[in-house]
This record gives structure tokens, C-alpha cells and sequence, in this order.
């Protein structure tokens, strides 16, 4: 199985057809689930799967909702090129047994439809303590999602 960071191919073609919206005024609600390295997700991945996703204590079947804390806007990256940019709060899971591979960020207000896969580089595994996703900073270079 793998998983392969990246924004999905659905979501790139939801955004032109206006199906995602991340605010400021009444933004869709989007979520982050956990997932084992038994999990496939990839630019294919249309929506949130529970196969291959994360079964322990302290965490909860969908994951967890996101907070938006980088409404939609804009600045100019390194490469001088201008690029649209969201981002969400930290997420944790205090008190938590599991180990993770990665992570889907979805659209729960639209069929749980898909936006990126997360991929954290190599198994991470938290025993009775707090497992945390750290997101980027919310700027032109780094942001979680970014349109250049």
C-alpha cells in the first residue's frame, strides 16, 4: 500500500467548479483522518475512505474537524510568483495509543469529498500521549494548500 502526498486531481477540478468553500463567510466544514501505512491514498483518492484508516485510543473514526485560521488569500512566493493560500489550526489527540503513516483532509459538508493527502515520511506512533499534525506556515511558500 502507499500514500502519496498530494492535493487530489477531484479537488483541483471541485475548485473550478466551485464545490469547496474555505470562507470567510459560511465555509464548508473539513476534517483530518489519520491512516496506517495498510492505506492507499494518492491524486486518485475522491473521498474519505475508512480503509486503512487509524484504530486506537484517543482516536475517533473520520478524524477531527479543522479550524480555517488563514482565510483565502494571497502573497508572493520565493520564485516571485504570486499564489492563492489557505490554512487550518494544529490538530491533536491527547491520550492517545495508535501509530499513523498519514492523513486526508476532506470536505465533510460536501459528501466528504477529498482535498489533499498528507504523508508523514515514515510510521509515527504515540503511547498514551498526545499525537499532534503540524501544519505549515500560512504563507505564499509553505501553506497547507496553495494555488499557484
Amino acid at each position: 500500500m502507499a500514500i502519496t502526498q498530494t492535493a487530489t486531481t477531484s479537488f483541483k477540478i471541485e475548485l473550478l467548479q466551485g464545490v469547496h468553500n474555505f470562507g470567510p463567510t459560511s465555509p464548508d466544514t473539513f476534517k483530518i483522518a489519520l491512516y496506517t501505512e495498510a492505506a492507499t491514498l494518492g491524486a486518485a483518492t475522491t473521498a474519505y475512505t475508512s480503509s486503512g484508516e487509524v484504530v486506537g485510543t484517543g482516536y475517533t473514526a473520520t478524524g477531527q474537524t479543522l479550524t480555517i485560521t488563514t482565510s483565502p488569500t494571497s502573497g508572493t512566493n520565493s520564485s516571485n510568483v504570486i499564489v492563492a493560500y489557505i490554512s487550518f489550526a494544529d490538530v491533536s489527540w491527547p491520550g492517545s495509543t495508535f501509530t499513523a503513516r498519514g492523513a486526508l483532509i476532506y470536505n465533510s459538508s460536501q459528501s466528504n469529498k477529498s482535498v489533499a493527502v498528507l504523508n508523514f515520511g515514515s510510521d509515527k506512533t504515540v503511547n498514551n500521549d498526545t499525537f499532534q499534525v503540524l501544519f505549515p506556515t500560512p504563507d505564499a511558500n509553505s501553506a497547507i494548500v496553495r494555488i499557484a
